[in-house]
């Protein structure tokens, strides 16, 4: 059952340098081919980095691609210190340690939660073109990001997709930390983790081109995954959730 973690797996393969996110995607996808040609799979990018890697890995796979949405919350007047994050569904994901240690009061995080919440209609919006989000239940899931450093987005990320009930759920990153792998591995039904560099200081470092992908990216390569795959009724989505989410946390470590 997915998030029990019993037999959850990790593999890797050894440490060493990506191109960019699509080679990334390509060395990721050969780590996953227990997964290819079968109609029961799908493949979800967290935007944006998480796309480009995850377009590859859909293509080798012969799977549907689709995104799943989360953002980070920074701390009010220091945003660049994460003190969670938050998925499309509303399933928020706090820092524990932040939020005591700066004394930040539930009010200021629903300020920010709701700030964010209205980024990822945007972005809901801008990448589906009003087309609604897939169907997963009963699926097999692969969660896909560019890598992870704490984990914390795409723990918020299994949270949230544990609600529309998979009937499995993976995780494929190119590169990240193996102690954040391991801890993820108990969340879920697998860890695919393709590089574990160590010691591990940001997941940029395990890429030689590491630039920031634009909204026109991921809209095009959404897209071409789109149109290159046959309607059927497997791909058929599911009816489009309310916008407005319910704000449910989950306590967890850190944030990426």
């Amino acid at each position: 059952m997915p998030g029990e973690g019993s037999g959850a797996t990790i593999e890797k393969m050894p440490d060493g340098l990506f191109r960019d996110r699509r080679d990334a995607g390509r060395v990721l996808a050969a780590q996953l081919q227990h997964y290819r040609d079968r109609d029961d799979v799908i493949v979800l990018a967290l935007p944006r980095g998480g796309v480009p890697v995850a377009f590859e890995v859909a293509v080798a796979l012969g799977a549907p691609l689709d995104v799943f949405l989360v953002r980070k919350l920074g701390v009010p007047g220091r945003e660049e210190l994460a003190m969670g994050a938050i998925a499309s569904s509303g399933v928020l994901v706090l820092n524990d340690d932040v939020v005591r240690g700066l004394r930040i009061r539930p009010e200021e995080i629903h300020q920010v939660a709701d700030m964010e919440v209205r980024e990822l209609s945007r972005r809901e919006r801008l990448y589906r073109d009003n087309r609604p989000p897939p169907d997963v239940a009963g699926k097999a899931v692969i969660l896909v990001d560019d890598g992870l450093a704490t984990g914390s987005s795409m723990r918020a990320a299994v949270q949230a997709l544990r609600k529309l009930q998979p009937a499995r759920t993976a995780i494929a990153v190119p590169a990240a930390s193996s102690s954040t792998c391991r801890d993820l591995a108990a969340e879920v039904d697998e860890v695919v983790c393709a590089a574990t560099p160590s010691p591990f200081y940001a997941v940029g470092q395990s890429y030689l081109d590491f630039s920031q992908i634009t909204d026109d990216e991921v809209v095009e390569l959404l897209h071409k995954a789109w149109s290159s795959r046959p309607a059927s009724d497997s791909d058929k989505p599911a009816p489009l959730a309310p916008t407005s989410p319910r704000l449910t946390e989950f306590d967890s470590g850190d944030t990426r």
